[in-house]
């Protein structure tokens, strides 16, 4: 059974940077998507980016530019960089893949 663990979060100063990592057990690695979504406190859960099995990204337009996703197959782990953080985008960031999520890590950008 898959299981899905994130790291990374933090908190950070607008402008600032973080890398989240979404680690991947108990799947075939390379051959499904994974997603990466944010909660916000009291607010619905919102996708940020996906990768697919062709190693092809999506963003979306409030963080195209300053987010990227990657993965490493020989560590079975996706990537979230994050850049030039903004206050908006503070949050519970979640990595979703084959219908499961992880337990999420937070990221608070405050001043």
């Amino acid at each position: 059974q898959v299981q899905l663990v994130e790291s990374g979060g933090d908190m950070v100063q607008p402008g600032g940077s973080l890398r989240l990592s979404c680690v991947v057990s108990g799947s075939v690695f390379a051959i499904y998507a994974t997603n990466w979504y944010r909660q916000p406190l009291g607010k619905e859960r919102e996708w940020v980016a996906s990768i697919n099995d062709g190693g092809s990204t999506a963003y979306d337009g409030a963080v195209q530019g300053r987010f990227t996703v990657s993965r490493d197959d020989a560590e079975t782990t996706v990537y979230l960089q994050m850049n030039n953080l903004k206050p908006d985008d503070t949050g519970l960031y979640l990595c979703n893949r084959e219908g499961k999520w992880g337990q999420g890590t937070q990221v608070t950008v405050s001043a």
